[in-house]
């Protein structure tokens, strides 16, 4: 396994971590213990967790299997979303019980979704909270986990409130993320992605993401892994486990690890756009919209059309859980065209944003 340091933590990670929101049988504990204890077997030392996961089971599950390890063999994180600092800190005195430790190692302030949604987290007591348990131990580093655009996220990280960052990052969206990547390099905070296989997108259409694979990746799976694993700043790949073989390939997608090159980078860039013509690749010229419509956020909720063949239930997902959006403010949209005039992939925006789903029945 290859180990990363984690910002200026003085901690080190496997490169792949587990992360806790895919056990398909959550009510067995047997089973799942025995999965995240081969996880460790093979050298997978951080694991992820949440509130709510896997019907409010995942922080029990891996507590009942990290009780079984060494403790200084493992580093858990789990998350807390209340933006009242009491609310705050009940989750995690219950986070602290169900895994069974007396610190969290990494707790992150969850699912920032906006700006104002991070304003709330500071006036209301959130971050005041946290920090005051960091203070008393409960809490090793305080991180902060994000579903906003890059650049969004970068001021958040200005503050230097956090030690590292959680966020969705793979080779269909990197360009909405890549802002706060570096921005957290350059702070030399610890970076965690999520949703490296873009939800199963690349491993599903696996002929169109062909381009990923090199020398070192046969398998898409490998590539995509090692297509995130390349940016010098990002310190591990949140993985979720259903079995034993997809761990056997995740690990062995980082064995022998060789980062590509800024030419493999560009090629993958410019394959990706070759490939996928019709996806939005997130570049944002197209803004500002007159009436203030995220266009960007809705064209990457389109991509889910395109690349789940019509799920409109997904589209409605990726609105809702991703970025945080209403399905009805695409409809706003009033055909004046500039957003089409600025758009360097001469998207047909106007029209996609009218074919966007208001509901899975549509």
């Amino acid at each position: 396994m290859l180990y990363r340091p984690f910002g200026t933590t003085g901690k080190n990670v496997s490169t792949i971590s587990f992360g806790g929101m895919r056990f398909t049988e959550p009510e067995n504990f047997e089973k799942n213990s025995d999965l995240i204890l081969y996880a460790h077997e093979k050298g997978i030392n951080y694991f992820d967790t949440a509130p709510i996961y896997c019907e409010d089971r995942s922080e029990n599950i891996f507590g009942h299997a990290l009780r079984q390890l060494p403790r200084e063999s493992f580093i858990v994180s789990t998350k807390g979303s209340h933006a009242k600092g009491d609310d705050l800190r009940k989750t995690l005195e219950r986070s602290l019980t169900r895994l069974g430790v007396d610190q969290i190692d990494f707790f992150y302030i969850w699912h920032l979704m906006n700006p104002q949604d991070w304003e709330n987290r500071k006036q209301l007591g959130a971050v005041e909270a946290a920090l005051k348990a960091k203070e008393e131990g409960l809490i090793g580093h305080l991180l902060c986990s994000s579903h906003m655009e890059g650049e969004a996220i970068a001021e958040v990280l200005k503050e230097r409130i956090f030690e590292g960052i959680l966020l969705g990052y793979n080779a269909i969206n990197f360009p909405y993320r890549q802002q706060a990547v570096v921005q957290a390099g350059q702070q030399k905070l610890g970076v965690v992605t999520m949703n490296p296989l873009g939800g199963g997108l690349i491993p599903q259409n696996a002929e169109k993401f062909a381009f990923l694979k090199s020398e070192t990746a046969d398998n898409v799976v490998s590539a995509a892994l090692q297509f995130n694993l390349s940016h010098p700043a990002i310190s591990t790949v949140l993985v979720g486990f259903e079995n034993r073989d997809e761990i056997d390939q995740a690990v062995a997608a980082v064995k022998n690890f060789t980062p590509i090159s800024s030419k493999q980078q560009k090629n993958v860039e410019s394959n990706l756009k070759t490939a996928f013509s019709d996806l939005c690749t997130g570049c944002g010229y197209c803004l500002p919209c007159p009436v203030d419509i995220p266009i960007p956020k809705y064209l990457d909720s389109y991509n889910q059309l395109i690349l789940t063949d019509g799920d409109k239930q997904a589209v409605l997902d990726h609105y809702r859980f991703h970025w945080d959006i209403t399905p009805q403010q695409a409809k706003e949209c009033i055909s004046c065209g500039d957003c089409e005039e600025r758009c360097t992939q001469h998207l047909p925006i106007i029209q996609r944003l009218a074919e966007l789903p208001l509901q899975a029945s549509e």
